[in-house]
């Protein structure tokens, strides 16, 4: 019967340390997790600033709309 009591406190004591060490585990990903969302927050700042200056790089090389041409119509000879 001790032997049994000694098991259990075992296997508690196991899952305190595992407990512990899931709850170590869960605090470092949260704060890789940030980590990586301020990153993409900085990447997505990034990305629309360059978009912007390529549009405004692209309004200033784009032509003016031209005037549809006109076609004359083709003038058969009659013989």
């Amino acid at each position: 019967m001790i032997s049994d009591f000694q098991d259990l406190s075992d296997k508690i004591e196991q899952l305190a340390e595992l407990t512990h060490s899931l709850r170590r585990e869960n605090a470092q990903l949260r704060q890789a997790n940030a980590a990586l969302v301020a990153e993409n927050i900085s990447f997505q700042r990034r990305l629309g600033e360059a978009h912007q200056r390529v549009s405004a790089l692209l309004a200033k090389i784009t032509p003016p709309e031209l005037e549809p041409a006109v076609e004359e119509p083709v003038k058969e000879d009659a013989q």
